[in-house]
């Protein structure tokens, strides 16, 4: 859908202006009503699954193309089909074309992996869960932990009356905190990585804080679990769906080249740069990234090719949750234009009284207010742009930030991580746990349900790595 609106700029332009503009748009320019659009699909977001879920389930995509129209069109008649046209094509060719195929990648080759026989979900058998999940989600992405761990998770609990927690749990720490530690772990810090961060400077800088996070969040799950288990202890069970009749092991075996293959086409599309870029409507696109994206294409298509029918059948596999992260995606990543553009601007912008609320009247950095609105906007905005402003904020030079500012550093990458937790659009694994859970029956709480759960347990750890690191 969001393609046709791009392919409709595109005619628009080429009949009055032969090139878009090459330069990003001056956010100074635009007031806060700008980011209205993206306030309605998050409203809508939160709203119609609950109102009208009917309807929702049938036309989330038509919504989301709505409300990017409602940005798109009002823009382009004010400044100019050629500005609209060369910001929305340079938002899907750098930032929302590379995430999708990313997260397709990931989604397809862990999809084939199949986790057999029933573990059943006892509070040390989720936890150990939960904690595995964490400890690899820096090296295979939190996208690829979640997707291999999210289906075991939910056989493990199919039982159980009291499991929506667990799933919560399960986006606290596997599909977010626990991808702190290397660059492969989430977008933002590849991005610091693509500007100079060392490869190992999060690991080093990062671990005592997502231990402690982690730690926390681990042993209050483990005895928030624990009371759900013994609350069930005298309730009739639901009949296990699963049989115990397979011994525990991995199928699919064969993904597992092709989940390091992923990896490889990212830290070669960073190491590797020929030089060489095209400019496709005043967007340059390099050739290490269209590589990139070629080759992640390709390994989810080998992945669809070696992977028996059986496994996929078994683990439940089915393309409805790629395929809602990828339509609701689109339309925040359209409507989110102008709210980066807005932070860009810096104090020249709508939100510059936010801006300045990071350095101090001596012009130091206020690490605190880098951590919490790094962290804030991470919960709503994508993060890796979100990342990537107040990096430049900072002074932009990752071997000052890496050295005197690495507390700076430190507060901007773990804002953007950890509390990509608060909210379900806050890191796009978030939304594709929510989609799988759902379809497996899994009662999950709404939009602003589940932020009240990120507020009871998230929030107070975040506050204690302020008090403990920051201030």
């Amino acid at each position: 859908m969001l393609r046709a609106v791009a392919l409709g700029i595109l005619a628009l332009v080429a009949a009055s202006d032969p090139a878009f503009a090459a330069e990003p748009f001056d956010g100074s320019k635009l007031s806060l009503i700008w980011i209205a659009p993206f306030a309605g699909i998050l409203l809508s977001i939160a709203i119609f699954p609950l109102a009208a879920p009917d309807f929702w389930h049938h036309h989330f995509g038509k919504v989301s193309l709505f409300w990017a129209l409602t940005f798109i069109i009002p823009f382009a008649m004010i400044y100019g089909p050629a500005t609209a046209g060369g910001e929305v094509v340079h938002t899907a060719l750098l930032e929302y074309i590379p995430f999708i195929i990313l997260l397709f990648a990931l989604f397809t080759v862990a999809g084939g992996i199949l986790i057999t026989g029933n573990l059943h979900g006892s509070p040390g058998v989720n936890t150990a869960i939960l904690g595995i999940g964490t400890f690899i989600a820096s090296w295979v992405g939190t996208t690829g932990a979640s997707m291999i761990l999210i289906r075991p998770l939910l056989r493990a609990n199919d039982n159980r009356r009291y499991n929506v927690h667990t799933v919560v749990f399960f986006i606290f720490l596997v599909s977010n905190i626990g991808g702190s530690l290397t660059p492969l772990g989430d977008p933002p810090l590849f991005l610091g990585f693509l500007k100079g961060v060392d490869f190992f400077w999060t690991t080093t800088n990062l671990l005592a804080k997502t231990a402690l996070v982690a730690g926390i969040l681990l042993v209050v799950f483990y005895f928030l679990d624990r009371w759900f288990y013994a609350k069930e202890e005298n309730l009739p069970h639901p009949k296990d769906p699963t049989p115990d009749t397979d011994s525990i092991g991995i199928l699919g075996k064969q993904n597992f080249p092709l989940l390091f293959g992923v990896i490889g086409a990212i830290l070669m599309s960073a190491y590797w740069n020929p030089g060489v870029s095209f400019n496709v409507f005043g967007t340059q696109v390099e050739l290490q990234s269209i590589v990139r994206d070629l080759l992640l294409l390709a390994i989810a298509g080998v992945s669809i090719w070696i992977t028996p029918k059986d496994i996929h059948e078994r683990n439940g596999f089915e393309w409805g949750p790629i395929a809602e992260v990828a339509k609701l995606f689109a339309g925040i990543f359209v409507t989110i234009i102008p709210a980066i553009a807005i932070l860009r601007a810096g104090k020249d912008g709508a939100l510059a009284p936010l801006v300045a609320l990071v350095t101090d009247d001596a012009g130091q950095p206020n690490n605190v207010w880098y951590f919490w609105l790094t962290g804030a906007l991470s919960s709503f905005l994508d993060n890796a742009p979100t990342y990537l402003v107040f990096f430049n904020l900072a002074g932009g030079d990752a071997q000052e930030l890496m050295g005197p500012m690495a507390t700076t550093l430190a507060a901007i990458s773990a804002g953007a991580v950890f509390m990509g937790a608060n909210s379900y659009i806050g890191n796009a694994p978030n939304f594709m746990v929510l989609s799988i859970a759902k379809q497996a029956g899994v009662n999950m709480p709404s939009f602003f349900g589940y932020m009240g759960w990120a507020a009871v347990f998230l929030l107070p750890c975040f506050a204690l790595v302020t008090v403990l690191f920051f201030l």
